[in-house]
């Protein structure tokens, strides 16, 4: 009787170290997504920062090309 009550808490034991197994295996792929779908976020954050940034930069430039034309046309008004 002894023995059958070892053999089957071996059993239990066995099934509790396996389910636990699996449960880490799956923690671990999770885990592995959760990184996954961070990097893909990270990503379109940039790539919006990165087009904000260019759409501001363009406008900056227009803005000085447009003073600098303005400044050259009043310095050939005054010389005429």
């Amino acid at each position: 009787m002894k023995k059958i009550a070892m053999i089957f808490a071996g059993f239990i034991a066995v099934a509790g170290l396996t389910l636990s197994a699996q449960t880490a295996k799956e923690d671990i792929k999770d885990a592995g997504k959760e990184v996954k779908k961070a990097g893909k976020a990270t990503g379109k954050a940039a790539k919006k920062t990165a087009t904000a940034t260019k759409k501001t930069t363009k406008k900056a430039v227009h803005k000085s090309a447009d003073a600098v034309g303005d400044a050259a046309d009043k310095v050939k008004s005054k010389t005429k």
